[in-house]
């Protein structure tokens, strides 16, 4: 008896958190112009930087195959954004780790509403579309936390990501290597990118995985930055020291840039 009513309370405690997070959820929605809520089977939800989230479980044939996507993956999910690249990818590097899933697409568009730098379309594959919608429920879940080291004003944006153990997104779209701690260090405008780039390379012995500039594989984006590998400890000073100056060079251009979230890094 005393075990029933236990698991009654419980029950009910877990029905509460489930629907308070559902309304910090829609909160978070309304508050970037949108419902939050969704009649398609496909839909699975929303999160920061105008990212939605759906989930397809079998694939038109035809366009499955346009879409040069392995043939044993029936089963996508789908990440889209108007604003961040980023974040949308190490919050994938997150989802690929946590389930049975590979991103088989991840594209930049030029965009950010008309800003400096890139919105993002990201596709998982899957066999089962349990995975699919795991995966995509994991990445919008992440970027609450992704967007914490991105920094802006009306001039312009920082972004910092980072990652201790990089994983198959990140290395597919960034560089990252696999199993080593990985940092994203970025800009716009581009010449504040060139100048924290250069001040992160000084501050720590991490290895220069690439560089990219408007002319350099940005897509002609007004941002600079650069990605980096190595130690965890040296990557993460690396990233320390670049947020400090691009920080004190954006508020000077713009005024106060605070984080989207909270920073994490």
């Amino acid at each position: 008896m005393k075990d029933d009513l236990m698991n009654k309370l419980m029950e009910e405690v877990m029905q509460k958190m489930d629907e308070a997070e559902a309304d910090v959820k829609e909160a978070e929605a309304v508050e970037q112009g949108g419902t939050g809520q969704c009649g398609l089977t496909e839909f699975v939800g929303t999160g920061m930087g105008d990212t939605i989230g759906f989930v397809i479980a079998n694939v038109d044939g035809t366009l499955h195959e346009a879409m040069e996507i392995d043939p044993k993956y029936r089963s996508i999910g789908i990440i889209s954004s108007r604003t961040g690249a980023g974040p949308q990818i190490m919050a994938a590097d997150e989802a690929v780790k946590a389930t049975n899933t590979e991103m088989v697409i991840c594209e930049l568009a030029r965009d950010t509403k008309g800003g400096a730098g890139h919105g993002s379309l990201i596709i998982f594959g899957a066999e089962d579309v349990s995975d699919a919608k795991r995966a995509v429920e994991v990445a919008l879940a992440d970027l609450d936390r992704t967007f914490g080291d991105v920094y802006g004003n009306d001039a312009g944006h920082l972004e910092f990501q980072y990652t201790a153990r990089a994983s198959y997104a990140a290395a597919q779209a960034l560089g990252a290597q696999l199993g080593k701690a990985f940092a994203l260090i970025l800009a716009a405008p581009a010449g504040i990118g060139v100048l924290i780039s250069d001040i992160a390379m000084k501050a720590a012995n991490v290895d220069l995985i690439a560089y990219s500039s408007p002319d350099h594989g940005t897509k002609a984006s007004n941002e600079g930055f650069i990605t980096v590998c190595g130690d965890a400890g040296a990557v993460r000073q690396a990233v320390h020291a670049a947020r400090e100056a691009g920080k004190q060079a954006l508020e000077a251009l713009g005024g106060p840039c605070p984080s989207a979230t909270t920073p994490y890094i």
